[in-house]
């Protein structure tokens, strides 16, 4: 395992206030009292799988690690299967908590897909920023963000077809990470066909059978990283629920 180190020279401090604008303007007119106290160290990561222990150790008590810049992939394994979570800028990375609980024991691990920067709030930033209850409060909506993404992604893994699956979680990860196009919607995300049958609960050759399937019939086109997905959810579920695709490939 490759650990955390510096995409570029470090930065050893930097004012979250200028680093995060959603967190500026929740303090509106305090936030040129509180910017020079709302600092904290800030963490490089290159490309690849990175140890995050070592820093969620440095967060203690505090909030967390608030991702500034790029795309991590938090990822779960229980037994042989892993599961997925995509996540980027404004998001929040919590020490994990152990329940006590090890009848089914699980791992963590972390995989910088983009050159990212993390911010290393611990229990010093958090004493400091207490006169401004904006930054706490909007940290918490962060983690509350967070947890209604996976409610979704939970849900759209409930679908029991693969096709399905696959239209919604890239429009949901489309709605956040994409851009629109007069056709559709268009995702460049580094997602290899394993990883995006990390986040969708599917082996790698069902994903590449129904990627397939999908771009036939003119819903979804281009290759790994850059996925364009044609017309609105309401004309691609039609299309899906419908006889424009033949139900020749199981479930999931």
């Amino acid at each position: 395992m490759v650990h955390a180190t510096p995409a570029e020279p470090p930065l050893l401090h930097a004012s979250l206030l200028d680093a995060d604008h959603d967190l500026a303007d929740a303090l509106a007119g305090a936030a040129p009292a509180a910017r020079g106290l709302a600092t904290a160290r800030v963490l490089g990561l290159r490309g690849g799988e990175c140890d995050l222990a070592p820093w969620f150790e440095a967060v203690g008590q505090g909030p967390g690690l608030l991702i500034l810049g790029g795309l991590v992939l938090a990822q779960t394994r229980i037994a042989d299967r892993v599961v997925a979570e995509l996540l980027g800028p404004g998001d929040l990375l919590q020490p994990p908590v152990g329940d006590g609980d090890e009848t089914v024991p699980s791992r963590a691990a972390w995989q910088a897909l983009r050159p990212s920067r993390l911010a290393v709030l611990d229990a010093e930033f958090a004493q400091r920023t207490l006169p401004w209850p904006q930054i706490g409060q909007t940290l918490l909506r962060r983690s509350e963000r967070r947890t209604a993404d996976l409610r979704a992604i939970r849900a759209i893994c409930a679908q029991p077809r693969l096709e399905v699956r696959l239209v919604l979680l890239l429009r949901r990860l489309a709605g956040r990470f994409g851009t629109v196009e007069p056709t559709g919607l268009r995702l460049t995300l580094p997602l290899t066909h394993r990883l995006l049958g990390q986040l969708a609960a599917a082996e790698r050759p069902s994903i590449s059978n129904a990627l397939g399937r999908l771009a036939r019939a003119g819903l979804v086109t281009g290759k790994p990283g850059d996925w364009h997905l044609h017309g609105t959810l309401d004309e691609q579920l039609a299309l899906l629920a419908g006889s424009g695709l033949p139900h020749t490939i199981p479930p999931g």
